[in-house]
């Protein structure tokens, strides 16, 4: 027909403009989702952080116990029970406990004295002493969750 017109092709120029607009837009509507991300965390705590670790009589006095599951030793000394966190303070790795009776970080290097207290390293602070108690049926329950303080024991 001769009254119609047909629209004029987009130049290359104003295509590859706009694409390069719209893939702007899109790479910060991405990022902007991730940093909404951000404050929510990617790990969620253990439901229930009580763990039973059996009765008073298996942590005999003067013993050391380590208990790997739950990344902590077990130590009854003249006071009473407490509880050590393997847990480095640093970045959150497992120290080893080495024949001396240090905890050692094998990842940074942290070294930690036999009462968990920081001797060398990157390690800002000791490490944690967890939160010790009797059950109703009288075992002994440790929190993984909650710290206490150094001097505190379990009396049994």
């Amino acid at each position: 027909m001769p009254g119609r017109l047909e629209p004029e092709p987009l130049p290359r120029r104003d295509f590859l403009g706009l694409a390069a607009i719209w893939s702007a837009l899109l790479a910060f509507l991405a990022a902007a989702l991730g940093a909404l991300r951000l404050p929510m965390p990617a790990v969620f705590p253990e439901s229930n952080s009580k763990v039973k670790l059996g009765p008073p009589d298996a942590f005999r006095p003067g013993s050391e116990t380590h208990l790997p599951e739950q990344k902590l030793w077990v130590v009854h000394d003249g006071e009473g029970l407490y509880a050590i966190s393997t847990v480095c303070t640093h970045l959150g790795c497992i120290a080893g406990r080495e024949k001396t009776g240090e905890f050692r970080c094998p990842c940074h290097g942290s070294v930690f004295n036999p009462q968990g207290k920081v001797v060398g390293g990157p390690a800002p602070k000791a490490l944690n002493r967890l939160a010790l108690s009797l059950a109703p049926d009288g075992q002994v329950v440790v929190d993984t969750m909650a710290t206490v303080d150094p001097t505190t024991r379990l009396k049994v």
